[in-house]
């Protein structure tokens, strides 16, 4: 190559370049936050590449990025100092059928892949409570759906491809990579920017929902595990005044068999007249329907509707997961804070998620019972009950949610995680300079 080639090579290698960089970069003149408001990110740019090839560049150009997903969390798992990079445009979506999966960009949200795949004639086994969320953001911090047999959303997990810190694309699937799978799926971000995951899918179904309010606590010592098991998905809220549960959510499938009138009482709470929300005083409209009504799977296993805001909105939350064995005990010592924490509630909502074999979910190895509390916007005063509430859960062994607002030291996490070792030498081996490592990685995960 002569000189002249070389510089025209050259020259338009140094266009393109520029080029795609202002094609995906967008500054961040205006503050952003989190969907709820309580947390504002700090990262000086934010990315927005529109291809694998644009996600490749960008981790090869920057010493730290961290990936940014529908900004559904509730602390700094997902903030950087540096830089953020979402693939939100990774929006493609294909079914195998032989297979019987489903290949998704990790752009996409279950609001927008729910009803696509059930026009295909398929379902996902489990739903979170709302559907505004990324596949790839809820699979790894493990957000979970709910229902005793049901495992999270990130047990659906078969495959994975990412773009590792030296902007190789890497994949795993669960049939090659066995244990090594495993530790991948809830990965917190850490491992690489997820562009691709596969999901297992199965035939479309039908499910309906019914709702019961004021069930006594005292119904929950000997039948809590049955209550949990009457339906497909349940969940139990309570704002933990006067030993009640509001209300009782059971999400069953739709058989051919089930009675045409909805039995009136539930371990003697009584059939709703109306259509609720969790949160008492609140509009219903945005909720999935109740009454019994069948509908598809997606239209009633989330409690939201995608088109409305989710939950209260405003708001910050926390969640704590305990042995299932431990359910009864570990409502009944947070019971005994319920005047320390109703002023600042919303609503709590209890619900059970089957066991799995991840690495860092919270079910991993046990039958699992979550404590939800979705907090008023009150930072400072949530901050302050929340090592209450810690230290009676402490004999039950709690695993926060990775996403949501803790104070459990890092110590303590690392003890409750059999695997958390192994996680933190992959990390090591895929991100050995610690691009994608932040604030919060360093502290929660590293600072044991």
């Amino acid at each position: 190559m002569n000189k002249r080639e070389f510089l025209k090579t050259t020259g338009a290698f140094l266009a393109s370049s520029l080029v795609g960089d202002l094609a995906f970069a967008q500054g961040s003149a205006e503050p952003r936050t989190n969907w709820a408001g309580n947390y504002t990110f700090h990262a000086k740019e934010l990315l927005e590449p529109k291809t694998v090839e644009e996600v490749q560049h960008a981790v090869m150009s920057h010493a730290k990025l961290r990936a940014l997903g529908s900004r559904h969390s509730f602390n700094g798992i997902a903030d950087s100092y540096d830089a953020q990079i979402s693939v939100k445009a990774l929006d493609t979506m294909t079914v195998d059928k032989a297979a019987k999966t489903v290949t998704v960009g990790a752009g996409v949200t279950y609001g927008k892949l729910a009803p696509w795949l059930d026009a295909q004639g398929y379902a996902l086994h489990n739903l979170a409570s709302l559907p505004h969320i990324s596949v790839m953001g809820a699979c790894a911090t493990a957000t979970h759906g709910s229902g005793p047999r049901n495992g999270n959303l990130s047990t659906a997990m078969v495959g994975l491809e990412m773009v590792t810190a030296d902007g190789k694309v890497v994949t795993l699937s669960h049939e090659r990579d066995g244990d090594r799978f495993l530790g991948a799926v809830v990965n917190l971000g850490a491992l690489g920017v997820a562009t691709k995951v596969t999901l297992r899918v199965e035939p479309t179904f039908q499910m309906r929902q019914v709702v019961y309010e004021n069930l006594s606590m005292d119904q929950l010592e000997h039948n809590l595990d049955a209550i949990f098991a009457s339906g497909y998905s349940t969940s139990l809220f309570t704002d933990w005044q006067h030993h009640r549960i509001g209300q009782v959510w059971i999400k069953s499938r739709v058989h051919p068999d089930d009675p045409a009138t909805l039995p009136k009482e539930f371990y003697g709470a009584t059939v709703q007249t109306k259509k609720l929300h969790p949160v008492p005083g609140h509009d219903a409209e945005p909720c999935t329907e109740q009454m019994g009504i069948p509908g598809p799977w997606y239209e009633r296993m989330p409690h939201f509707r995608m088109n409305f805001t989710p939950s209260s909105g405003r708001e910050i939350q926390t969640e704590y997961f305990v042995g299932r064995e431990h359910g009864y005990a570990a409502i009944r010592a947070v019971e005994e804070l319920r005047d320390h924490i109703s002023p600042h509630l919303f609503i709590t909502e209890l619900r059970t998620i089957a066991a799995d074999d991840l690495w860092l979910s919270m079910a991993h190895g046990r039958e699992s019972m979550a404590i939800h509390f979705t907090w008023k916007p009150e930072p400072d005063a949530v901050h302050a009950v929340l090592p209450l509430i810690e230290a009676k859960l402490a004999p039950f062994h709690p695993r926060p949610h990775w996403a949501k607002v803790y104070t459990m030291p890092p110590a303590t996490l690392d003890a409750e995680y059999p695997k958390l070792g192994a996680f933190k030498a992959m990390v090591k081996e895929y991100d050995p300079q610690g691009k994608f490592r932040n604030a919060y990685m360093d502290h929660e995960v590293f600072g044991a």
